[in-house]
């Protein structure tokens, strides 16, 4: 994708090659919109092809086009209105999709215009953003219909904040702005960032294995609903991808559980290492990673090392990236305490964002409990990542 934005909006240059800093914004509006046209491409072409594996037909070419716009904005905090109740759950493989796109934009605007300084980034952001609201509120208005309404407010701001993150992230990252401020930082500062991602990432990585095992040990649970839902070909295919997306949101729950707070799916199921209760569930086979009694399954008790892993993760890349002499053993522990501190917030607001509702009453809240799990990683991993950077501070060459 970064290759093809670059393609589509790198403005021609002269023979001198001299830049087009003043055509900043055009080539930002461009880029913005490039991604949105991408995105949406391949959402509708994923869904048309799913729908011509349907002996029945399957949806039209415009249903399709109208499907994928509903994922869009479900990806960016919106809401869909249904029969059942409101649909809020954020696939959220194609909410990262869309960051890098739109962070790979930002970084293609300041590479193809030469931006220096906080103010012309500042612009280009504010065009990149401005251009993908403005998009997702005509692809709001387009998607709305009288079985699927389409809440126009938390779309826009969802995408508002998703487009000034991301493309916040890689026009800073590209144009070098925050260089003067970060200089001004402790030199920690860094490896403690550093430390806190590479936490988080294995705490993801390690959310998804936990979903993995859970699948495989109930792989007839995970066909019995597949077959139940029909559909032939098309059925399966679609519920396989449908299941891809989700699997970001899978891994946050499983840290949920992890950490101790467990998953919620509605209010008549719960899922945790203190008990489990079972309640009427949606017919996705994703959730045959359940257990299928109420006793707590093996698989529960042990990922409660995950977010101990987690914070060994952070802490040890904390230790071997902190430098300078004065950075003893111990300042390198309370950096690492501080580091799974951040780690349990990062984690808090990945479960935060993971969760959503699939409709009224019983499924009005599905996910972890953010505030609960951010707490609960944050105690363990604070003291596993301060353990872990002192270690590895104290083996680390001064």
């Amino acid at each position: 994708m970064v290759s093809l934005l670059a393609r589509l909006t790198v403005p021609r240059q002269s023979a001198t090659g001299a830049r087009w800093p003043d055509r900043a914004p055009a080539v930002a509006a461009a880029a913005s919109a490039a991604v949105t046209a991408l995105g949406l491409a391949g959402l509708t072409l994923a869904v048309v092809v799913v729908q011509t594996l349907d002996p029945s037909g399957g949806l039209p070419f415009g249903g399709s086009l109208r499907l994928a716009g509903q994922l869009w904005l479900l990806a960016q905090g919106g809401e869909l209105t249904l029969a059942s109740g409101r649909l809020s759950l954020a696939p959220l493989l194609v909410t990262l999709l869309l960051a890098c796109g739109l962070a790979s934009a930002g970084r293609v605007v300041v590479r193809a215009c030469d931006l220096t300084g906080a103010r012309a980034a500042a612009v280009a952001v504010g065009v990149l953003a401005a251009v993908h609201v403005l998009l997702t509120a005509g692809v709001a208005l387009a998607a709305d219909t009288a079985g699927a309404r389409v809440g126009l407010l938390p779309a826009v701001l969802g995408a508002a904040v998703l487009a000034v993150a991301a493309a916040g992230w890689g026009v800073v990252r590209e144009s070098g702005a925050l260089d003067p401020v970060a200089g001004r930082l402790p030199d920690a500062v860094r490896p403690l960032l550093r430390g806190v991602l590479a936490g988080w990432l294995a705490a993801v990585a390690l959310g998804l294995a936990v979903v993995a095992v859970a699948l495989a040990s109930d792989t007839a649970g995970y066909a019995a609903v597949s077959r139940s839902l029909g559909g032939a070909g098309a059925g399966a295919l679609g519920l396989l991808a449908l299941g891809v997306l989700l699997l970001p949101n899978a891994a946050a729950g499983a840290l949920g559980v992890a950490a101790g707070p467990g998953l919620s799916v509605g209010s008549g199921t719960l899922v945790s290492v203190h008990g489990v209760t079972l309640g009427t569930v949606p017919a996705l086979p994703l959730l045959a990673a359940l257990p299928d009694t109420q006793a707590v399954p093996l698989l529960a008790f042990a990922s409660q090392v995950v977010p101990a892993l987690a914070g060994v993760v952070a802490g040890t890349t904390l230790g071997r990236h902190l430098g300078g002499s004065s950075a003893g053993s111990v300042v390198a522990g309370l950096w690492g305490v501080l580091a799974g501190v951040l780690l349990g917030a990062a984690c808090g607001l990945f479960a935060w964002v993971a969760g959503g509702s699939l409709g009224d009453g019983a499924l009005a809240e599905v996910g972890a409990p953010p505030v609960a799990t951010a707490l609960s990683v944050a105690v363990q991993a604070g003291l596993a990542a301060g353990l872990a950077a002192a270690v590895a501070r104290w083996r680390s060459p001064a």
